[in-house]
């Protein structure tokens, strides 16, 4: 495994970490890694994972300029896209814990995430705009995250804001000050996975759903998966159970 990506593991907890200095781009080679690693991790019975940087400069400040060439963008774009979707729909919650740049293809990264942790001093933005083109996985990510005219603005002006503006609008979930970021990132870490990852994975599985389908539909999914999944679990047994002898539930993440 290239030192460029590593996978970090604490318990059922799996840190995936990018480390390619100074700005962590991300070329082909690079994407490739990136997505393997990720499917690597579909069948585990994670109960969360963190993606960061190595480094507090950037958590990434995109894909590389020079494979948006025509020979190379096809391949670029699939190989990206492969790599988010994956990450989007990875079966246990994922958190982004950025720091420094998150530009451009490192934002559609982080935003693949189900929940960012931000360091005040990070910066972010879609610049593709005066680079003549637009990121496509952005265009269509971020009208359901954040709406339509943020979007519009973000990627028509390709400015870049800070973690509390982002926080505002909704594309950060928490920003806590630089020099509290690791003690923030091991406390979040602690209350993720926490909870029995078979009912987490459900959650995000009808939220995720949900997210897709209109309210009827996604209420009745949502219902279905309580009454048919989530009630199938020994963790749900077990949560209501320690609740009634009031003591600590004892997970099986099952």
């Amino acid at each position: 495994m290239s030192a460029e990506l590593r996978l970090e593991r604490d318990d059922r907890i799996a840190t995936l970490v990018i480390d390619r200095p100074p700005l962590n781009i991300l070329d082909l080679a690079t994407l490739e890694r990136l997505g393997s690693m990720i499917q690597g991790l579909e069948g585990e019975e994670l109960r969360l994972l963190v993606l960061r940087s190595a480094s507090k400069r950037a958590f990434s400040a995109g894909v590389a300029v020079e494979d948006h060439t025509d020979d190379r963008i096809e391949r670029m774009l699939s190989l990206f896209h492969e790599a988010l979707e994956r990450l989007r729909t990875l079966p246990c919650p994922t958190l982004a814990a950025v720091r420094g740049h998150c530009l451009g293809g490192g934002l559609e990264l982080a935003a693949a995430c189900d929940l960012i942790l931000a360091a005040e001093g990070a910066r972010f933005g879609q610049p593709e705009v005066q680079l003549g083109c637009y990121p496509p996985y952005a265009a269509a990510l971020y009208p359901r995250r954040i709406g339509y005219a943020r979007t519009l603005e973000l990627l028509l002006t390709g400015r870049s804001f800070g973690a509390e503006e982002a926080r505002r609008f909704g594309l950060v979930t928490w920003t806590v000050a630089a020099d509290a970021f690791e003690d923030e990132l091991a406390e979040l870490k602690q209350a993720l996975s926490a909870n029995s990852g078979a009912v987490c994975r459900l959650i995000k599985r009808a939220v995720a759903q949900a997210d897709r389908a209109p309210w009827a539909t996604a209420l009745a999914e949502s219902e279905r998966i309580y009454l048919e999944e989530l009630t199938a679990t020994e963790d749900m047994r077990e949560g209501l159970t320690a609740f009634l002898e009031k003591r600590a539930p004892h997970w099986r993440d099952r």
